[in-house]
C-alpha cells in the first residue's frame, strides 16, 4: 500500500507520513537542504549545492552525502525512492508528495471565486506563522535570498487570502485587522474607499486578476520576471543528446519560440542573476517564450563528457529542439554560438525562421589566428588547465578582461567567478581547443533565413572583421556595428540598447 507524505513550510520544516510526523535530521543544513530541493523541485549540481550549504574549509561533498543519506531516512519509502542523486546532480521526485505552500499556490491560481468562506478562513489559519522558521543562515548569500524568495510568496498568498476574507465574511471587522497588521497601506486604501464614488470599481480591481500587489507566482508568468523572480519562475528539463549526454534546458515567457544557442559559458541557474545576461534575456523574452540550455560540459548538463567538439554541439542544439518538439523559431548565436546556429541552419532551413548573430565568426583561432596569437592562445590554454579552478581569479580574468574590457569593475569580479562555477579547469582548457577548431566559412552561402549580425567595432575578443566576414558571406544578411570594445555587451552601455532596438526591429519586419 502506498504511503501519503506531506511537506509542511509554514512555521518549522515538518514532514508526515500517513498523517504521522516523520522525525527530521537535528542539522540544519540538512533540513534546509530538503526544502530547497523540494521547493525548488528541479535537479541541481552537487557542486552548487555545496556552494550554497557549506564554506570551503569545510569538505562540502562529504557533507553532502552525509546530508543525502539523512534525507533518503526521511522522505525515501518501500514504495519509492524520492531522493534522486548521480555523480554530478542531485533532485527529489516531487510528484504525488503534498507540499503545503505550493498546494496554495496553485488552489489561488485556479481563480478565488470557487473558494468558500469556510475554505479561506482554513487558508488564513494555516498560512500564519514565518515561513521555514528557524533555518535563517543555513547557508550561504544564495540561500538567504531563495528563502527571503519563498518567504515574500508566501506574504503575497496571506495577504490576498487576508483581503477575499475581508470582502467577503459576515466577520469583516475581524479579517480587516489582520489585513491591516499584515498590509497597513493596502487596508488602509480599501477602507478609505468605502462609500465613494468608483468604490465598486476599486473593489473590482482588488479582486480581479490584475491586482499589481497580489505577486502570486502565477502572476510571474504572465509578465517577465526579473533576475531572482527569473530565476525561480523557468522551467528547467532535460533531453539526451545523440550519445547520451544529458543536456539541461529552460523556458520562460509566453508567446511564440525563440531559441539562444549555447556560448562560453553558461549556467541556467545563474545566468539569471548575472549583470551580464540576465536583462539581455529578459529584454529578448519580454513577449516571447524564450528558450535557452547549457552545452554539454558547463553548467546544469553533464560535465564528464567524452566528446567536447563542434559537432557534438550542434547535436546539443538538435536534441533540444526535438525534445520540445519545436517547428519553427529564430535562433540566436553569440560567440561560438553563433558557428553552432549557422551550421543548424543550414542543416534545418524548415526550422528556423531567422538568425541573430552577435559577436559571431565562422573560423576559430587555429585556422585565422597569426603565428604569434596562436601561440598566446596556446599559453593561455595551458594556464587555464593549471589555474581554472583556483581561488585566485587571475587565470580567469584573464578572459572576463577581453570579453568585456570596459566593463564595471564589480561586473568584472562576479564574471571571473561565474566561469569558475560554470566548468572545470580540464572542460575549460577542452572548450578552447573546441573553438579553435570550428569553420563554417563554407556553410555561409548555403543560409536561406533572414539573417541580422551584430559586432562591437572595438570587439577585443573576436575582431570586427570576422563579424563583417560572416555578415557578408551569408546573402542578403544585415550588419550593425555597435560602437563598444565589449565582447558581451552590458545593458549600461549605450551599445547594449542599440542592439536590442535592432534586434527588435528586425524581428518585426520579418515577422519572426
Amino acid at each position: 500500500m502506498s504511503s501519503s507524505l506531506e511537506i509542511s513550510f509554514f512555521g518549522d520544516l515538518r514532514v508526515t507520513r500517513n498523517g504521522k510526523d516523520v522525525s527530521l535530521p537535528a542539522s540544519r543544513k540538512t533540513r534546509a537542504l530538503l526544502a530547497f530541493l523540494v521547493e525548488t523541485g528541479r535537479p541541481h549540481r552537487r557542486e552548487r549545492l555545496c556552494e550554497l550549504f557549506w564554506d570551503l574549509p569545510d569538505d562540502p561533498k562529504a557533507a553532502l552525502r552525509w546530508s543525502l543519506s539523512k534525507l533518503r531516512k526521511v522522505i525515501d519509502g518501500p514504495d519509492r525512492v524520492r531522493v534522486v542523486a548521480d555523480r554530478e546532480r542531485v533532485a527529489i521526485d516531487v510528484e504525488g508528495l503534498g507540499i503545503d505552500i505550493l498546494d496554495v499556490q496553485t488552489r489561488l491560481r485556479g481563480g478565488d471565486e470557487h473558494l468558500s468562506i469556510v475554505e479561506l478562513e482554513d487558508l488564513a489559519m494555516n498560512l500564519d506563522g514565518v515561513v521555514l522558521e528557524g533555518l535563517d543562515e543555513s547557508g550561504g548569500d544564495a540561500f538567504q535570498s531563495w528563502l527571503a524568495e519563498v518567504r515574500d510568496d508566501a506574504f503575497a498568498i496571506r495577504k490576498k487570502v487576508l483581503q477575499l476574507l475581508a470582502m467577503r465574511s459576515g466577520d469583516t471587522r475581524k479579517w480587516m485587522r489582520l489585513w491591516h497588521n499584515l498590509a497597513p497601506e493596502d487596508a488602509r486604501a480599501f477602507e478609505e474607499s468605502r462609500g465613494k464614488p468608483g468604490f465598486a470599481e476599486a473593489q473590482n480591481i482588488l479582486e480581479g486578476p490584475g491586482k499589481r500587489e497580489i505577486d502570486l507566482p502565477a502572476a510571474r508568468d504572465q509578465r517577465l520576471p526579473r533576475q531572482t523572480s527569473a530565476l525561480r519562475a523557468q522551467r528547467i528539463g532535460f533531453c539526451d543528446a545523440a550519445d547520451g549526454t544529458k543536456i539541461a534546458y529552460a523556458s520562460i515567457g509566453s508567446g511564440r519560440p525563440i531559441l539562444k544557442a549555447a556560448n562560453w559559458l553558461n549556467h541556467l541557474e545563474f545566468d539569471w542573476t548575472t549583470p551580464i545576461w540576465g536583462e539581455c534575456f529578459a529584454e529578448v523574452a519580454r513577449d516571447r517564450t524564450l528558450i535557452r540550455y547549457d552545452e554539454r560540459g558547463c553548467g546544469l548538463s553533464d560535465w564528464d563528457v567524452e566528446n567536447l567538439s563542434f559537432e557534438a554541439f550542434v547535436e546539443d542544439l538538435e536534441a533540444v529542439v526535438d525534445k520540445l518538439q519545436l517547428q519553427r523559431f529564430p535562433l540566436i548565436g553569440i560567440s561560438q554560438g553563433a558557428a553552432v546556429a549557422i551550421e543548424y541552419a543550414v542543416r534545418h532551413p524548415e526550422r528556423v525562421s531567422g538568425l541573430i548573430l552577435v559577436g559571431s565568426y565562422a573560423a576559430g583561432w587555429r585556422h585565422l589566428a597569426s603565428p604569434e596569437e596562436q601561440a598566446r592562445r596556446e599559453a593561455v590554454r595551458n594556464l587555464t588547465e593549471v589555474g581554472w579552478g583556483t581561488e585566485n581569479p587571475a587565470y580567469r580574468h584573464i578572459f572576463s578582461k577581453t570579453f568585456m574590457p570596459d566593463a564595471e569593475n564589480d561586473d568584472l569580479s562576479w564574471f571571473d567567478e561565474f566561469q569558475r562555477q560554470t566548468t572545470s579547469p580540464q572542460n575549460a582548457a577542452r572548450f578552447q581547443d573546441a573553438f579553435g577548431d570550428i569553420d563554417v566559412r563554407d556553410r555561409l552561402g548555403l543560409v536561406k533565413v533572414p539573417t541580422i549580425v551584430l559586432h562591437a567595432k572595438g570587439d577585443q575578443r573576436i575582431p570586427l572583421a570576422q563579424g563583417r566576414a560572416v555578415a557578408s558571406g551569408i546573402p542578403d544578411a544585415r550588419f550593425v556595428p555597435l560602437e563598444s570594445r565589449n565582447h558581451v555587451l552590458v545593458d549600461y552601455e549605450p551599445a547594449w540598447r542599440v542592439g536590442m532596438d535592432a534586434i527588435r526591429d528586425f524581428m518585426k519586419e520579418h515577422d519572426l
